[in-house]
């Protein structure tokens, strides 16, 4: 009885969908409607939020339902993708070093961190932005990531999908 539960849950949670030719899981599509309720009610406020959509590289920052400014970003590659989710923008740094197991890059600008080490900030070092280059960090270029620095507070709400 109980292998048979488990094989079922295991069905049921395996379930999917063909959609357009590509294959999507009930949890991706939770996950789009989740997400698509957030924007929905950031929408509705009149605060400060940003948007990012990692099919297009495109990072759009709004308040509530009015467009302020849009920018290519380059974000994560396949092998360090960036992220998905709700996140509040928790710590920002003018300047920081960031370092990782094949980079050490001293004075990056304008870093603003959403979860764990990943985060937004300007970067002098390549101009990819449109692909997907970072190890999981949004990159910028250097004016754009200082316009984003001075618009967005602690606490900024940031919604990234794709």
């Amino acid at each position: 009885m109980l292998n048979r539960n488990l094989k079922r849950g295991l069905s049921i949670a395996c379930l999917t969908t063909v959609l357009l030719g590509s294959t999507v899981t009930l949890a991706e599509t939770a996950f789009a409607a989740s997400t698509t309720t957030t924007i929905q009610t950031l929408k509705r406020g009149k605060d400060r939020w940003i948007e990012v959509n990692l099919s297009s590289q495109r990072l759009i920052a709004w308040e509530g339902k009015t467009w302020i400014n849009a920018v290519i970003v380059s974000t994560g590659k396949s092998s360090t993708p960036t992220p998905t989710g709700v996140f509040d923008i928790y710590v920002k740094h003018r300047t920081t070093r960031m370092q990782g197991d094949d980079y050490d890059i001293p004075d990056v600008p304008h870093v603003m961190y959403f979860s764990g080490g990943y985060g937004f900030h300007g970067a002098y070092w390549h101009k990819s932005f449109g692909t997907p280059v970072s190890h999981g960090c949004i990159n910028l270029a250097p004016d754009k990531a200082r316009w984003l620095y001075n618009f967005a507070s602690v606490g900024t709400p940031v919604v990234i999908h794709r």
